[in-house]
């Protein structure tokens, strides 16, 4: 016997309410039979041309659309705001908590059984699963896929990865800008988010890790037909979920979770996958904390050959197996008899996955890199923790002891950077302050900062830098982020001067502000926080709720979910 619909309640009645809620949809031609009970999926749409990497989406709902209808389900497709990380400003990450209340409350307000969620740019991925989290009606994540492998006078480049490279190369005089434009169009030549390992690729393997999406959910590229076969084929099994009441809670468990950590850990994936993880698992009450991420995904081999920590790309990632062949490899590390959104195990679903390529994915016993994981720090410069990504690391740097460089915001950073006069040497420590969730507003992806000009002239390639902010998943060098609290909170990060000692350990997971303890408080008697950016509107807002890093930086009154009931009519 299955059990009753949301939407019945809107178009089940005989009465005047029923009459409107179906006579106005019959304005878009829709037949009686649509009415007839069987379940409402909502596409959920983040397809906008101010979002590059979702601008294919309309496409893939129409094949969702295609595949609801075939398997007897009446689909309805809605947009949210969308979040393109290459233009919007100051940060798309300020906006992640709006989509997710936008998600979240148009799925309550309106007669969805289950949802489908088109994702795709970094933080539409995680906005979505937040807001659906928040309801828990049966859902499923499509991901738009990657681009295309970049082809630049010979040789693959990556999107993001190689832009920061370039970058350097022309600010230390190897690079002419001639060439340096010349790769912008070499570099993004389909459809599809970031090909390199960033977050998009990153937050996609997620969803196919936690259960959420169709197996080979993570790597098929944005241009290759399988995507749009994979959407058809996600539109007919949502309609199923609904019919078998498999709501999102039932499958992004504490097992769900463990094994996405420990996939991040496996494919050297993005540093936003904390935050992010940390919100999910907020939303729909399970424990999960910082500590958990280095517990278990710290010592997680990267077997994953994908720039920024490896030299090939999402497409090639595709063609040697892409997740499934990793899940499989990863034997019992994952927690095999964790359910997904097909009705079987993720244990099942990667039992026979092969490998085609072992120089794109490795195996346990010859991994990239020994450790893929996310090292998670704590002493008296980030009590509440920071992260620092090993894999993308130099060696010689996870041990190092310098002299602060002190940039108090990103414009004193991009003023005084490039200035040859700049007291900094190759051993010292770049720290940035004021950029996290309530600094910046939004904890901007500036955590990466450039190197010094006069030191890139002088073949330095890396440098300790230390900051409250995020840094891009495509990004690579010895950076330690989301440093909490942060310094517009009051951490230590905001008493730090030029010229005082700190010493990063990562073996020994501390980071720490040689300075005395009286002397530190002798400093916050002086200290006062930065004015607001503003005090009005969702700005506003989002300063006085946002929680730190360590908890996701979700907002306080989000935290635990509160259900799809359905509201009171309102005719």
């Amino acid at each position: 016997m299955s059990l009753p619909l949301r939407s019945t309640r809107w178009f089940g009645p005989k009465d005047k309410v029923g009459f409107i809620h179906r006579s106005w949809m019959k304005n878009q031609g829709h037949p009686d039979h649509v009415f007839d009970g069987r379940p409402v999926i909502g596409i959920c749409n983040t397809w906008s041309d101010l979002t590059p990497c979702n601008a294919h989406f309309r496409i893939i709902a129409e094949r969702v659309r295609r595949g609801v209808y075939e398997a007897g389900g009446f689909p309805v497709e809605f947009p949210v705001m969308s979040l393109g990380e290459p233009l919007m400003r100051p940060t798309t990450m300020l906006f992640r908590n709006l989509v997710s209340m936008d998600v979240e409350e148009t799925i309550r307000a309106n007669p969805l059984d289950g949802v489908i969620l088109l994702v795709g740019c970094d933080k539409t991925t995680p906005a979505l699963l937040m807001g659906a989290a928040s309801c828990d009606l049966p859902t499923l994540a499509i991901s738009g896929g990657p681009m295309l492998n970049g082809r630049f006078r010979g040789r693959h480049i990556g999107s993001g990865t190689d832009v920061y490279k370039f970058s350097d190369e022309v600010r230390a005089g190897t690079m002419s800008e001639e060439e340096f434009l010349e790769a912008e169009s070499c570099m993004n030549r389909s459809t599809g988010h970031c090909m390199t390992m960033g977050t998009a690729s990153t937050m996609a393997s997620v969803v196919e890790a936690l259960g959420l999406g169709m197996p080979g959910n993570a790597a098929i590229p944005a241009a290759d037909a399988r995507r749009m076969k994979l959407a058809h084929e996600a539109g007919r099994r949502v309609v199923e979920m609904v019919r078998e009441d498999l709501r999102m809670s039932r499958i992004v468990t504490r097992k769900a979770l463990e094994n996405a950590i420990r996939v991040v850990g496996a494919i050297g994936g993005s540093t936003n996958s904390v935050v992010h993880l940390l919100a999910i698992a907020g939303r729909l009450g399970v424990d999960l904390s910082l500590q958990d991420w280095d517990r278990l995904g710290c010592d997680i081999p990267c077997i994953v050959n994908l720039m920024p920590s490896g030299r090939y790309l999402m497409e090639d990632f595709y063609y040697a197996g892409g997740l499934p062949a990793v899940i499989r490899e990863l034997g019992g590390v994952i927690h095999r008899d964790a359910l997904t959104v097909n009705g079987k195990t993720i244990g099942e679903n990667t039992a026979d996955a092969p490998c085609h390529d072992r120089d794109v994915i490795r195996t346990l016993a010859a991994p990239l890199t020994p450790t893929g994981g996310l090292a998670v720090l704590k002493g008296n410069l980030c009590p509440d923790g920071a992260i620092i990504k090993p894999s993308a690391a130099s060696p010689e740097l996870m041990r190092h002891r310098g002299r602060a460089v002190v940039f108090e915001n990103i414009e004193d950073l991009h003023d005084r950077i490039d200035d040859p006069d700049l007291d900094v040497e190759a051993g010292s420590v770049l720290v940035l302050k004021n950029c996290g969730p309530k600094g910046y507003p939004g904890m901007a992806e500036v955590g990466n900062m450039p190197l010094p000009s006069k030191l890139l002239q002088q073949g330095v390639t890396d440098m300790v830098r230390i900051s409250d902010a995020r840094m891009s998943g495509t990004a690579f060098g010895t950076v330690v982020l989301h440093t909490a609290p942060e310094a517009a909170a009051g951490g230590t990060l905001a008493l730090v001067q030029d010229g005082d000692i700190i010493e990063l350990d990562v073996g020994e997971r501390r980071l720490e502000l040689d300075v005395p303890e009286d002397e530190l408080i002798r400093r916050r008697t002086r200290w006062s926080p930065p004015e607001p950016a503003t005090d009005r509107g969702y700005c506003r807002l989002y300063v006085d709720h946002v929680l730190q890093a360590d908890r996701g930086v979700d907002f306080d009154f989000l935290v635990g979910g509160s259900g799809a009931p359905v509201a009171r009519d309102s005719h």
